[in-house]
């Protein structure tokens, strides 16, 4: 896909970082907010849909709070969210209704799109949002977050969210113009204008830190999110906020992430990028052969071994010999069943076992890391 898809996206996700919201000094930017959301009606007025994933819930906290940079505790960064997503909803409600356009909130823990129910809700309140004419504001639920279910960054956020919600197109923004093949503040360096390819950015060394101070994230994290809406089928440009309106507009700003393969299902998408595995199977080489290059479901006969404390239905992975990953899926049975079950064929099972261990329809292979 090339930037006129971009251009004639009906339905766009937007992502905004929180460098370019607030700083350390001041808190909120309500300039910069604003600015934003002219653009962003811009587009409900050409009759396009656009669902904002917007970060600065801590930045904006931080400075009312007195506290001069960005919390390494747990708590204080949760009480600065606390604090601060009010502060931003209420500048994102007021300026949209300058243009007559109400605003949703709708916030995330990673455990919303790890859990397929909650994945299917979370999907189902964003479509209805759309469909009543509210624009919907995301942003991963910082007040109530812990490490171990964090997404990390809004970036990954935004490209589930993508998917998710069925968009034709993401844009992600910061404070960043740009992919380049080297450090701009440090050398020459040039702008790349298209990836169609994790290889195409193969040698190029990608930053990983905000400069102030107030973000999470960095080009990597970027260029990951990229790259998982990319394989979904979602075209993505990488730009600057100030370039916000040109990237919409198909102009030739920022990177461009095109489009690859089908867009997948949505269970599919989830097992792959969303899902979080309680537990491993282990499959012998013929098992590996079977799943891998034949597309056949996992059965009894080709498994050695079990970790985990997995139940029925919950996502496992799926790994050879060697421990590496190579699907993940929906299991059929609790991790407790499935030392009776090891090495043997089916016919030699009970009636009851005779299923498919892990179906081939709710399995998804693993080419790559997950993430990746």
């Amino acid at each position: 896909m090339t930037r006129a898809a971009v251009a004639a996206a009906h339905r766009v996700v937007v992502k905004v970082g929180s460098s370019s919201l607030t700083t350390l000094e001041h808190g909120l930017d309500e300039a910069r907010l604003q600015a934003l959301v002219d653009v962003l009606a811009g587009l409900r007025a050409a009759g396009r849909e656009v669902v904002l994933v917007s970060s600065g819930a801590i930045g904006a906290g931080l400075a009312p709070l007195g506290i001069g940079g960005r919390p390494r505790d747990l708590a204080t960064a949760q009480a600065a969210a606390s604090v601060g997503q009010l502060r931003l909803m209420r500048a994102y409600a007021d300026a949209f209704a300058g243009h007559g356009i109400t605003v949703g909130q709708v916030l995330l823990t990673a455990d919303d799109l790890t859990r397929r129910g909650h994945y299917r809700n979370a999907r189902q309140t964003v479509d209805r949002l759309l469909a009543l004419g509210v624009l919907p504001v995301v942003n991963e639920n910082d007040t109530v977050a812990t490490e171990e279910i964090r997404f990390g960054d809004n970036d990954r956020l935004a490209a589930l969210v993508a998917h998710l919600s069925v968009a034709d197109a993401l844009v992600l923004l910061s404070d960043i113009d740009a992919v380049y093949d080297g450090d701009p503040r440090v050398g020459p360096a040039a702008r790349i204008d298209t990836v169609a390819d994790p290889g195409d950015l193969a040698a190029v060394v990608l930053g990983s830190a905000a400069r102030n101070g107030v973000g999470t994230g960095g080009m990597a994290t970027k260029v990951e999110a990229a790259f998982i809406a990319a394989q979904a089928g979602v075209p993505v440009v990488v730009t600057s906020t100030t370039q916000a309106a040109a990237a919409l507009a198909g102009e030739p700003v920022g990177t461009l992430f095109t489009a690859r393969g089908r867009r997948p299902s949505a269970r599919q998408f989830w097992l792959r990028y969303a899902s979080r595995p309680r537990g491993q199977v282990l499959l012998d080489a013929g098992a590996v052969a079977a799943v891998r290059d034949r597309g056949a479901s996992l059965l009894a006969a080709g498994i050695t071994g079990v970790a985990g404390d997995f139940l029925a239905d919950d996502p496992v992975e799926l790994v050879d010999p060697d421990g590496t990953v190579v699907a993940r899926g929906l299991v059929s049975y609790d991790a407790r069943e499935m030392p009776g079950l090891l090495g043997r064929s089916t016919g030699d099972l009970e009636p009851e076992h005779r299923r498919p261990v892990v179906h081939r329809d709710e399995m998804v292979l693993v080419r790559a890391p997950v993430g990746a």
